[in-house]
């Protein structure tokens, strides 16, 4: 069997996928579109594999990082799904306060690569938590379409409710400075818009490739830092009116697109993944958290 190389996928694949993700495909008709590209040698199942998250060989910070203390805390969200699970993580050996970030996950629950997204911010002086929208329904499955199943069964401005509950929880943490960001992926990205439209005390946001707000863009408050792909035309379709929406109200904000690179681009668990563009985005999101958070 040929052993596939992202050069090897065509570009309507990576679009599939992203339909396939997004509930636009059900996973039969995902496999029968992919055979059209299984082709020279390339097999249905060896494409299907290739797309597919995976994380144990993609982590970039071990879950027993020494340098961190990070575990699982319950919270409570009153106005969302009742009591929620995140991961929790903090630097050892801290002096003094740390500012806070509410990491948010894509539509599919806390999966794993999101849990190392937040012990990577952790590692740069942050106090960072994870929430897990699935938590009302027992949490993360262990698999990302049935986590897409469940996320599709809660009201998604119910969620909205506990990531802000999320930020209640680390504003509140003895260990906190009081200033707190969000940073969210996909569903996350929206999440994120949404948090700086409904919390009037959050410092900062920064949203990948997440849809936008279309009203109360003149409440937003908290400076923001927009990540997009130069691949992906269905977020970036509304980021002409976001942007105008943004510069109306006299909104402090900064957009970067990353050409040729696909939705999910951060994602270090699926051939989506661009490294160069990863890592960029990153130091840029880490940089303007520090700047905006102390």
């Amino acid at each position: 069997m040929k052993k596939l190389r992202k050069e090897d996928i065509k570009q309507e694949v990576f679009d599939l996928y992203d339909d396939y993700a997004h509930n636009k495909l059900q996973r039969r008709e995902f496999i029968e579109k992919l055979s059209v590209y299984a082709i020279g040698g390339i097999t249905v199942g060896s494409l299907l594999s290739f797309m597919m998250p995976n994380y144990k060989d993609t982590f970039l910070v071990a879950s027993d990082d020494p340098r961190l203390n990070s575990d699982y805390v319950t919270y409570d969200s009153p106005k969302g799904g009742g009591e929620i699970k995140g991961l929790f993580s903090i630097p050892k050996n801290i002096e003094g306060k740390l500012p806070g970030i509410v990491v948010v996950h894509e539509n599919r629950g806390l999966n794993p690569y999101i849990e190392d997204t937040a012990r990577r911010a952790a590692l740069d002086g942050f106090i960072t938590l994870a929430p897990d929208a699935l938590s009302p329904l027992g949490g993360y499955p262990g698999n990302d379409d049935k986590g897409r199943t469940m996320q599709r069964k809660r009201d998604r401005n119910e969620m909205l409710q506990d990531f802000i509950a999320a930020f209640d929880y680390l504003k509140a943490h003895k260990d906190c400075n009081g200033k707190i960001g969000v940073v969210g992926f996909c569903f996350g990205g929206w999440i994120s818009n949404m948090m700086a439209v409904k919390v009037s005390e959050l410092s900062a946001a920064v949203p990948f490739y997440g849809s936008q707000p279309t009203e109360n863009i003149d409440e937003i408050k908290a400076p923001l830092m927009l990540q997009f792909a130069g691949l992906d035309e269905r977020v970036n379709a509304g980021w002409p009116a976001y942007e105008k929406a943004l510069k109306q109200h006299g909104k402090d904000y900064v957009a970067y697109t990353y050409p040729e690179v696909n939705h999910g681009f951060h994602n270090t668990s699926t051939p989506r993944y661009d490294k160069e563009a990863a890592e960029l985005a990153w130091k840029r999101t880490m940089d303007f958290f520090k700047e905006k958070l102390g």
